[in-house]
């Protein structure tokens, strides 16, 4: 195996994860509505880390909302703003 040829396989790997954690989310989100971080984390099964960056994927493609409750922050779609 080439130099550095694991790192950049782990990295797609990786990728693809939080790619599919993404579509995870919003399904859930799609399908359940507003939902705690926690709750979503144990709903789209797979690690925390993974689910956070795909949260980050979908926000910055301006497709999440978080509000914050006194309970904590809830997470949905974002309506579509035409």
């Amino acid at each position: 195996m080439a130099a550095g040829t694991e790192t950049t396989e782990t990295t797609t790997t990786l990728l693809q994860q939080i790619g599919e954690a993404a579509g995870n989310v919003w399904q859930v989100l799609q399908d359940e509505g507003p939902t705690s971080l926690s709750k979503l984390v144990k709903q789209v099964d797979f690690p925390r880390d993974v689910v956070v960056a795909a949260m980050g994927w979908l926000a910055r493609e301006d497709k999440l909302q978080v509000d914050e409750t006194s309970r904590g922050r809830l997470i949905s779609l974002r309506e579509e703003q035409f």
